[in-house]
């Protein structure tokens, strides 16, 4: 108990395994670089973006809405970019992190 009386509950957070498809990984490269050549040290900082938000969905993937059954959908806030994944039993699958500036 702590000073004031008061138990601390740690909570048992269950994390999904996290597997990025390989079309995924390409482009998450393809968006470093892209950044990257437009500003030093930008690519870094979206990449530390998309991360904080890979750890979201790994963590809360259930948060996230199905915008087509089966995929959710989570939208980066500083950068126009979607990430498409699937929650299937304990695993969150990344298929796209697309760029929403560029056609389907």
């Amino acid at each position: 108990m702590g000073r004031s009386g008061t138990k601390r509950i740690k909570r048992n957070i269950l994390k999904y395994e996290l597997i990025i498809r390989d079309e995924a990984e390409l482009e998450i490269i393809e968006a470093v670089k892209y950044y990257e050549s437009k500003q030093i040290g930008l690519g870094k900082r979206f990449l530390s973006h998309l991360k904080i938000y890979l750890k979201r969905i790994q963590t809360y993937p259930e948060h996230f809405y199905i915008k087509r059954n089966p995929y959710r959908e989570a939208v980066l806030k500083k950068f126009p970019y979607l990430i498409i994944f699937e929650l299937s039993e304990n695993k969150v699958i990344v298929f796209s992190v697309f760029n929403t500036y560029q056609n389907p």
